[in-house]
């Protein structure tokens, strides 16, 4: 083994270090940003407040610090298995695959493993909805166009290494290429969870006059909604709500919705 083969890795174990180092300020970051949005959520009201685009940026570079660690691990297996000497002559083929397969196993494991707690969690959260309803961003045709629309939807399986749910629409559809249940692959992103039905304490409570995202009543669609009363009526935990674009007789009416059925608007929602 020559010296420049071993200052390479030396290098870039350094460069593993620096990232996970950083990977942790950043952390500390945004513990700190979630601990001011649960004490004092009103706050993100206040004109020019920005600590929601503050907290959306460490998550994007925390996302972003992460793959450059999966990279330099990559790299640094790579200038091992080069310096490793190899098998012995006529070691059957299949067993090199098999340990190759394994080994490939066990750095998807490291990988999640040395995820920021943050991330991990989130991971875990999104590994536990299979079979539950949750909310999705899909794309439907409607009249040969392609329109965005957030519907209910029941998460098949999860995949932690891409990071997709593929879930089901439930609802037959009413096109005219069969009508059938749709099958989805969506990246996390466009999922939101439901709060629990038998936990109302869980739900987030939303104050009279925010916009929220909630399942018309008799439908399996969400759509944007104005919320009426300031707190669920604790006997019902129900919320009174008004549906854009739910004009009748030149009033929007209004709506009883369970707790369950509503969730926060996400930003830059288009509907």
């Amino acid at each position: 083994m020559s010296s420049p083969d071993i200052a390479g890795i030396l290098d870039k174990s350094k460069e593993l270090d620096q990232l996970r180092k950083e990977q942790e300020d950043v952390l500390i970051e945004i513990n700190k940003m979630h601990k001011k949005l649960q004490t004092t959520p009103e706050v993100v009201e206040k004109p020019g407040d920005n600590s929601l685009a503050k907290l959306k940026t460490l998550y994007v570079h925390a996302k972003d610090l992460s793959e450059s660690e999966v990279n330099v691990s990559n790299l640094l297996l790579s200038q091992l298995d080069a310096l490793l000497p190899s098998g012995p002559p006529g070691q059957p083929r299949r067993r090199m695959e098999g340990t190759e397969q394994k080994r490939k196993r066990m750095k998807s494991d490291s990988d999640i493993s040395r995820m920021s707690p943050s991330v991990r969690s989130q991971l875990e959260l999104f590994a536990s909805l299979k079979g539950e309803q949750v909310a999705a961003r899909v794309m439907v045709t409607q009249e040969d166009a392609e329109k965005e629309e957030w519907l209910v939807v029941k998460v098949l399986h999860f995949d932690k290494e891409t990071r997709e749910l593929e879930v089901l629409d439930e609802e037959p559809g009413d096109d005219e290429e069969g009508g059938g249940q749709r099958k989805y692959k969506l990246p996390m992103t466009a999922i939101i969870p439901f709060p629990k039905r038998t936990d109302p304490s869980s739900a987030q409570d939303f104050p009279t006059g925010r916009h929220v995202l909630a399942v018309y009543p008799g439908t399996t669609a969400l759509y944007k909604a104005t919320v009426v009363n300031g707190h669920r009526k604790r006997k019902t935990d129900e919320y009174l709500l008004e549906f854009d674009d739910d004009e009748e007789d030149g009033a929007l009416p209004q709506r009883v919705v369970p707790f369950h059925k509503v969730v926060a608007l996400p930003d830059g929602h288009r509907q």
